[in-house]
């Protein structure tokens, strides 16, 4: 492997409606979960669903794309990078989350009501 890069690619859906915040400076950005589904078995040969949340950062363009076609519930695929970002909140105490910058995005269901 000559290249090796920081790429996620999901198919989920949203848990929520996009939360979309646009800054003075007119930088836009949006948030949202997505929920992805698997499964496995048990020893006892049942099936076990393993639902993951993710959670997506859309900035720019691609926030003001997000703000139209992200619907909670709707199937969608995304392309985007991981990163970890640390901050301190009004206590001093430390978190950490990682999330999916978010490059591209695809629905892949129609909006109802439209042929």
């Amino acid at each position: 492997m000559s290249t090796m890069r920081n790429s996620v690619q999901l198919i989920g859906r949203p848990g929520n409606d996009p939360e979309v915040k646009t800054f003075e400076n007119d930088r836009t950005v949006a948030r949202f979960t997505l929920a992805t589904n698997d499964y496995y078995y048990n020893q006892k040969g049942e099936r076990i669903d393993d639902t993951q949340w993710h959670n997506i950062v859309a900035w720019g363009k691609i926030a003001e794309t997000v703000q139209k076609l992200v619907k909670k519930g709707k199937l969608i695929a995304i392309e985007g990078k991981l990163t970890n970002r640390t901050w301190e909140d009004k206590d001093k105490k430390s978190h950490q989350i990682t999330e999916i910058i978010l490059n591209e995005i695809i629905t892949l269901e129609k909006d109802k009501g439209i042929l």
